[in-house]
């Protein structure tokens, strides 16, 4: 079984990537980021694990790859 994350990892993986918390709502936190012409906004769900499917909506809305989201990951 691959291994889960927790929301706090991911955050800190994102904001090492450069995205920065925008706000939050309830357990929802909002991370959002701009890139030369393009931005991306990121919700991640405040939980001790994020789904499989949860994390992979995470990476196409940070337009990341695992190995890519990984490599902020210590």
């Amino acid at each position: 079984m691959p291994r889960l994350y927790s929301a706090k990892i991911i955050l800190s993986a994102l904001q090492r990537a450069g995205f920065i918390i925008v706000s939050q709502k309830g357990s929802h936190i909002k991370l959002s980021k701009s890139q030369r012409r393009k931005s991306f906004t990121v919700i991640v769900p405040n939980h001790k694990e994020i789904a499989m499917g949860t994390f992979f909506s995470i990476l196409r809305q940070a337009d990341m790859t695992k190995k890519e989201l990984e490599k902020f990951i210590k």
